[in-house]
Formats: structure tokens, C-alpha cells, sequence
């Protein structure tokens, strides 16, 4: 395995390690066992923060959501996933972008717990948004950017039916990871639906950026939905779990230099 390819795939598992650190905090936050629901995506970090090794771990989360976010923004650049380039390939091609900048955003989040300067962890999203809404045509490209969330929403509702993120998954993995990354899926599905909706709101129907929300603030618009609430949570669990497993056993795509196309590894 080349050098260059080695690294890559380091990255990008850190990359799923620190998502699953992200998931699992929120889970275990929306289950009230630790933190507040209500403080939404600074939450989290305030809860990584007060852990014992929190600041290491959050320089972790900082590294491991970038490099993941970086490995989506590959997808619609350079079509790493194969996703193809059809219309239903594009539109997985631009949710994987939308994923992207989602985890950027927590990245620079991370980055502010993790720096010691928390106190605009909590805003970050909307004020890049009321930045966005004051230039020319930033709304609709805060609009598009909810379409973007909206596609991925349904690329994780299709994942969550199909199972077909097994296909990229080596056949070592433990026999519950089918189950995990369904039910995890289809919570992502919900959460990505709430994110996307709430900036097509703020793009198109003029709601205002304080109406953005990040990971946190969308599980946390959730809450008082009673055993609804209770099933997401579970989800959010699930689905760290199932972070952890790709962590490990994620098929990660090789770049073909022969061709130029991205193939993935089956051994």
C-alpha cells in the first residue's frame, strides 16, 4: 500500500473513531444520563471537556471530524464512493458535501473547546449564517445547502432500509453491525431532516439565522416527543457503536493510478 494511500486511510478512521465519540456523548445527553439536551452541539463538547483526558480527546475530535469532513468533500470533487454521476449520484454526492461541512462546523466547534476560548462555541452556526444572508444571493445558498442536508437525509433512509452500507464493510465485522447501522442510519435520517429543514427555512422563507441548527440543536428540538425521543436516543447510540465498527473494519477506497478512478479494497 502506497505511503500517501496508508495515511489517508489513518485519517479517515480517525476520522470515524471521532464521530463515534460524537454520537455517543450526544446519545447518552439525550438520554439524560450526562449533560443537558438543551445546551445542543456545545453540549457535547462541554461534556468531552469535563472528562478525565477531556482536552486531549477534544484535539482528537478536532483532527478526526476534519479528516472526515475532508473524505466527504472528496465524494462530490472526486467521486471516492463511485456514486456515479446520474442524477441520483450527484444527489449522493452532494449530501456526502453537505455531511462535509456539517462535521467542519463541529470540527471549528471542537477546535474552540479544545483552544480554550468556548464562549462562541455555541453561536458558531448562526452567526456564519447571518454572514451567509449578507451577501448577494446568500440565502439561496443557504437554501441549497438544506437541499444538500435533505439528500443526505434520504441517502440515510435508503441506507437504512437497503443495508447497503454492508457492501463496504469487511466481513470480520462483528455479526451486529447490520442492525446498528440501520437503526443509526434511520436516526440520522431524522436528525439530517431537521438540519436541513430548518435551512431551507432560513434560505428560502427568510427565518432568520438563529433558526440554523447544528447536530445538537436539531436532537434537542426533538425532545418532548416522549418514547419518539426515547427511539432516537437509542439511535444515536446505536450509531456511535456503529462508528466505532467502521473505525475498524470501514472499506476505505483506493485511488487507482492507472485509471484515475476510486476502487475499494475487498481484502
Amino acid at each position: 500500500m502506497p505511503e500517501s494511500s496508508s495515511k489517508f486511510e489513518a485519517l479517515v478512521r480517525i476520522g470515524y473513531f471521532s464521530r463515534a465519540v460524537l454520537y455517543i456523548m450526544l446519545g447518552l445527553i439525550a438520554f439524560g444520563a450526562i449533560g443537558q439536551i438543551s445546551a445542543g452541539t456545545k453540549g457535547i463538547f462541554e461534556t468531552v471537556e469535563q472528562i478525565p483526558g477531556g482536552t486531549v480527546l477534544l484535539w482528537i475530535l478536532v483532527v478526526g471530524l476534519t479528516s472526515y469532513a475532508l473524505f466527504r468533500f472528496a465524494s462530490p470533487l472526486f467521486d471516492i464512493e463511485n456514486s456515479g454521476t446520474d442524477i441520483k449520484g450527484w444527489g449522493k454526492r452532494i449530501g456526502h458535501a453537505g455531511s462535509g461541512i456539517g462535521h467542519l462546523a463541529l470540527a471549528w466547534t471542537a477546535y474552540k473547546f479544545a483552544s480554550g476560548s468556548p464562549s462562541v462555541g455555541g453561536s458558531n452556526a448562526s452567526d456564519a449564517a447571518a454572514g451567509v444572508l449578507s451577501v448577494e444571493l446568500g440565502g439561496v445558498a443557504i437554501g441549497i445547502l438544506g437541499i444538500g442536508f435533505g439528500l443526505a437525509a434520504l441517502a440515510q433512509a435508503e441506507k437504512a432500509i437497503t443495508a447497503s452500507f454492508m457492501k463496504r464493510i469487511s466481513p470480520e465485522a462483528p455479526d451486529q453491525t447490520r442492525l446498528m447501522g440501520r437503526a443509526g442510519y434511520a436516526t440520522r435520517a431524522v436528525v439530517f431532516g431537521v438540519i436541513g429543514w430548518s435551512l431551507i427555512e432560513t434560505g428560502f422563507l427568510s427565518q432568520g439565522a438563529a433558526n440554523v441548527k447544528t447536530l445538537g440543536e436539531a436532537v434537542a428540538s426533538l425532545a418532548g416527543m416522549g418514547w419518539v425521543f426515547t427511539v432516537i436516543a437509542i439511535g444515536l447510540l446505536l450509531f456511535g457503536l456503529f462508528s466505532l465498527v467502521l473505525a475498524r473494519y470501514r472499506i476505505i477506497p483506493d485511488l487507482d493510478t492507472d485509471s484515475g478512478t476510486q476502487k475499494f479494497r475487498t481484502t
